[in-house]
């Protein structure tokens, strides 16, 4: 039986699934549909695709990105406020907990004006501030990063998804206006999608050995090293 806990902490896999995912597929299938169009047009060839697929290419692309920025928030909440809680920050160090429900909520609101932002030296800035605050954010106790094993590690993939994600929504006019621009977006996320693709292989692996709450004091005293308890 799950506990609440364990229902909360399965939020973030299941919104992944059934939210972040399609965005992906559609996206990638607007971004080929789009880029077949152009060739086609350039060499003055007839095609049946239709001339929104740029804009609806666009809009999904920007709820994707929002998507994976509040999903990734989503998931670094649990074991953040779990910590606050068994540390009892909320007593001992008041400002450790205020700091932290701040750089959530500057997060978020310099996602919203990044969306909002049309000129480049504000978009670049608050891509960078969305970019710390994610950061700042995950840098926080609690968080498992799986460090020893950066490489294949579902924290640092993921963040550099939505870093990605945060480039893509803050370099969109550009992307009109310039070739070499395109083809820079369109390297970066297929480094994204790839990326995207090994988010779904280490998050299974996570949710393996993250135990069920009333199991974590037993399984916590195994020795991890040697594979036994």
């Amino acid at each position: 039986m799950l506990d609440a806990p364990d229902l909360l902490r399965l939020l973030h896999p299941f919104l992944a699934v059934t939210v972040v995912m399609p965005l992906i597929g559609v996206a990638v299938y607007f971004a080929v549909q789009t880029r077949q169009r152009r060739l086609a047009v350039a060499d003055k060839a007839k095609t049946t695709i239709s001339p929104v697929v740029g804009k609806e290419h666009v809009r999904v692309g920007q709820w994707l990105s929002g998507a994976v920025v509040s999903l990734v928030l989503l998931g670094l909440a649990h074991p953040i406020f779990k910590t606050l809680s068994q540390e009892n920050v909320w007593a001992e160090d008041l400002f450790r907990g205020v700091f932290v429900v701040a750089m959530y909520a500057f997060t978020l609101g310099a996602l919203v004006l990044l969306y909002r932002s049309s000129s480049r030296v504000w978009r670049g800035t608050f891509a960078t501030l969305t970019g710390m605050g994610l950061w700042l954010v995950g840098m926080q106790p609690g968080v498992f990063r799986r460090g020893y094993e950066w490489p294949v590690s579902h924290f640092y993939l993921g963040m550099t998804a939505a870093m990605l994600m945060i480039f893509a929504l803050a370099t969109l006019p550009e992307i009109y206006k310039s070739k070499s621009w395109r083809l820079t977006h369109a390297a970066l996320n297929t480094v994204a999608v790839l990326l995207f693709i090994s988010q779904g292989i280490t998050g299974v692996r996570d949710l393996l050995e993250i135990p069920l709450q009333w199991q974590e004091p037993f399984i916590y005293q195994c020795d991890f090293e040697n594979k036994s308890c």
